[in-house]
């Protein structure tokens, strides 16, 4: 009875460690602000709204799955993004345009 537990325990915890990241958690890939040194200030500003928009949207979208996952984890100890995926790639690959915008335009010096 008591190897059960131990491994009851174990499972969950480990279940409970992969569940869904929230967005504030996943670093940012890395982006090259050189691909966006041939743009002007304008062009980096709406660059800017739309990485910021996409970022916003994955952002959301991981959240939501890190919310299902704590509540399958509780029911049926199974996270469910482990079964239909979730979205941290593009969260990081939008922090990353984000940051490479932003460091573009710091060397354009548009803000």
């Amino acid at each position: 009875m008591y190897k059960f537990k131990l491994i009851l325990i174990f499972t969950s915890t480990l279940f409970i460690f992969s569940c869904a990241s929230r967005p504030s958690s996943i670093p940012a890939s890395y982006v090259s602000h050189e691909k966006y040194m041939d743009y002007s200030c304008t062009q980096l500003a709406t660059k800017m709204g739309d990485a910021r928009g996409e970022l916003q949207k994955f952002s959301d979208m991981q959240n939501s799955k890190a919310n299902m996952d704590a509540g399958t984890v509780f029911f049926v100890l199974i996270p469910a993004s482990k079964l239909s995926g979730d979205h941290e790639a593009d969260v990081a690959k939008w922090k990353g345009e984000v940051e490479a915008i932003n460091t573009a335009q710091e060397k354009l010096k548009c803000k």
